[in-house]
């Protein structure tokens, strides 16, 4: 298997970048694909090659660490904290975070709040780490596992 060019990887990174400066965003294939200079088809197969996650969920990856943070950080209300984070709609925002967390916002929130007196000795780094989201399986995967009583 050939390996990716530097000069294809710096493009990918640039998309990449940009993703996670403004993760609020859209960012349809079409638009990253013209950021990296490479067509869709060559920037939705090099992506995933490069990071080992499609583009869209590199992108909810980002979205649902930052709203686990602001949930965790701040006493912002769960609809803002979706329209910070990119959703349109807090339905779609509740569902997902809770396909992909375990727990709705509003329970997430909740459990960190009990649990941030022992967080406080905790490096942020290990924090976001423990809670960073798994999206190597697809949300819409992850709901028929859920349903078959595989999770």
């Amino acid at each position: 298997m050939m390996s990716q060019s530097p000069d294809l990887l710096r493009r990918l990174l640039r998309s990449k970048d940009r993703m996670d400066g403004a993760p609020h965003e859209d960012w349809p294939v079409k638009r990253l694909a013209e950021v990296s200079a490479v067509s869709e088809a060559h920037f939705a197969r090099e992506f995933k090659k490069a990071f080992g996650l499609p583009p869209h969920r590199y992108l909810l990856t980002r979205r649902i660490e930052r709203a686990t943070a602001l949930l965790r950080d701040t006493d912002l209300p769960i609809t803002e904290i979706a329209l910070l984070t990119g959703w349109n709609s807090l339905g779609t925002f509740g569902r997902i975070f809770n396909d992909i967390i375990g727990k709705s916002p509003g329970e997430f929130r909740v459990r960190e709040s009990a649990a941030s007196a022992s967080r406080e000795q905790i490096p942020e780094c290990v924090t976001r780490a423990a809670n960073r989201p798994d999206l190597n399986t697809a949300v819409s995967e992850k709901r028929r596992q859920k349903s078959a009583g595989k999770l």
